[in-house]
């Protein structure tokens, strides 16, 4: 079971489906929800910047591509930015309700996705991505 997950999509709905899932399959003590990219990077802004740094992040991020203010690829360039390097070991699963096979081939230039999903999440899939990520 990992500690702590961010789930980050603009969708009330696909947020709680996405929490209720996570927490009926035990895949995470904790999970973290942000609208967008941006609130994503300020979450993580604030982590950097704490004088009592937590010693926890998450280990794992659910991101949708689709988002307004900051969407899901925007939200990777700057993840990916060595401003961010303290996290690079967080791994990335985006989720998308469209599987376009360039965004599948975009997905795989940034190290840290480690999968591209269909939403929305289900028990099998995490039980797929436990395997991957231990």
């Amino acid at each position: 079971m990992l500690d702590q997950i961010l789930c980050v999509d603009d969708d009330p709905i696909t947020l709680m489906l996405c929490k209720k899932v996570i927490i009926k399959s035990s895949f995470s003590n904790e999970i973290i929800t942000a609208q967008n990219g941006e609130e994503a990077l300020s979450y993580f802004n604030t982590i950097r910047y704490a004088k009592n740094k937590p010693n926890e992040h998450p280990q794992l991020i659910f991101l949708d591509l689709n988002m307004p203010v900051m969407g899901g690829w925007e939200f990777l360039d700057h993840f990916n930015s060595p401003e961010f390097s303290e996290f690079n070991t967080i791994k990335v699963v985006v989720l998308s309700s469209t599987i376009d096979p360039e965004d599948l081939e975009k997905a795989k230039q940034y190290p840290m996705v480690i999968d591209f999903l269909s939403k929305p999440i289900t028990r099998s899939m995490l039980e797929y991505l436990k395997n991957k990520i231990e």
